[in-house]
């Protein structure tokens, strides 16, 4: 729920509270019926403009890619509605969806994408600690045989896995330290190797 902005929320709650009506009034008895008409019309009017805002959201943000390759080969990735910048990569074959932090030092897995491209997070050694806006964490070191972005492939690349709980993966300055060039502005992040 983090990609819903305010507007989307009270949208749905609009939304949710006309269906919710609804539901109410078909179980009553003693309205009156042009009452129960108008109740319905207005329903159904504030729930097509909840719609139709919805739409709108959903439509401008699919219209547009979140990254992009240039033919210079830079990597163009647009900033989501969230604040933040969510990349995917190919780690051994298999796409990661991970998150830009420039605050993390390395690449850190969460451990279902760990298991995913074909870690055994069971037999780590976690003899690392990381800490993190939640506490301290263990962590173990891994190499990653094949990291692409893009056009761009790396090989033996080092990441932690993280013991602890994690939403999604964070790509951090480990990785990021391969570019030559890394510039954030106007709602675009820009990796130039």
């Amino acid at each position: 729920m983090t990609d819903i902005d305010t507007g989307q929320l009270i949208y749905l709650v609009v939304l949710g509270t006309m269906v919710l009506g609804w539901f109410i009034m078909q179980t009553r008895q003693g309205l009156n019926r042009t009452l129960q008409h108008a109740a319905v019309w207005a329903m159904i009017f504030v729930g097509a403009a909840a719609a139709v805002g919805l739409w709108q959201d959903i439509s401008r943000d699919a219209g547009r890619p979140m990254m992009t390759q240039t033919s210079e080969g830079q990597i163009v990735v647009t900033r989501s509605r969230d604040g933040h910048y969510h990349l995917s990569l190919d780690i051994n074959d298999t796409p990661v969806r991970f998150v830009l932090d420039t605050g993390a030092s390395e690449m850190v897995l969460t451990q279902a994408d760990a298991a995913r491209v074909g870690l055994n997070v069971d037999s780590l050694n976690y003899v690392g600690r990381a800490n993190t806006a939640n506490g301290q964490v263990r962590t173990a070191f891994v190499k990653l045989d094949r990291v692409s972005l893009g056009d761009v492939t790396d090989r033996n690349v080092g990441a932690v896995v993280n013991e602890g709980e994690m939403q999604q993966s964070l790509l951090g300055m480990g990785y990021l330290e391969r570019w030559g060039s890394i510039q954030i502005a106007n709602g675009e992040l820009v990796l130039t190797r």
